[in-house]
């Protein structure tokens, strides 16, 4: 597995070894010990999710003010675009975002520490997302930033408006939004 640095130095993507034949693909999706050796952390991962949505449909931007989850995400099946933003006032990259392809063709994933929002649309026609969070959900502590934040201003690769619930509908600005310091 190796890692490659995003634009945000603390979020990385993973990219896994694999070993594929024509019988099809074998490769270690996660690894304690690989895992620290490449990031320098030892993190120790409480819950498994697993999400199925369609063509555009936005999940996020999630996180939690209290009991803050890092996650490490990847597609099993289809291809979404993975976004992060910095909600750490105290970074030097307060407010930045990344963006990723994330598919079942390419296998990455993407470690996102606790202190980011977090979110994701469907680029395929459907996409399973799975990860693994560091800290349990809490859902007094979850938060929501808009997905659209002129101030942040995300370029997701979407010409109509995503599909979103309720709840990530409702999400703050940035000016707004509760974040850590």
């Amino acid at each position: 597995m190796k890692a490659i640095a995003t634009n945000l130095p603390e979020v990385l993507i993973l990219e896994p070894k694999v070993f594929g034949d024509e019988r099809g693909f074998f490769f270690e999706s996660f690894n304690a010990r690989t895992f620290a050796n490449l990031t320098g952390l030892n993190v120790q991962f409480v819950q498994d999710n697993h999400s199925l949505s369609a063509k555009n449909i936005l999940r996020g931007m999630h996180y939690q003010i209290r009991q803050a989850q890092g996650k490490l995400v990847r597609v099993i099946a289809g291809e979404v675009f993975d976004v992060a933003v910095d909600l750490r006032r105290s970074s030097p990259r307060f407010g930045q975002w990344t963006g990723v392809t994330l598919s079942s063709e390419n296998q990455r994933q993407l470690w996102i520490p606790p202190g980011f929002a977090h979110g994701f649309v469907v680029t395929s026609d459907k996409a399973e997302f799975l990860y693994k969070t560091t800290d349990y959900w809490a859902p007094e502590h979850e938060r929501c930033l808009q997905w659209n934040d002129a101030s942040v201003g995300i370029q997701w690769p979407i010409d109509t408006t995503p599909t979103m619930s309720g709840k990530d509908q409702l999400g703050k600005s940035l000016a707004e939004a509760e974040v850590f310091e």
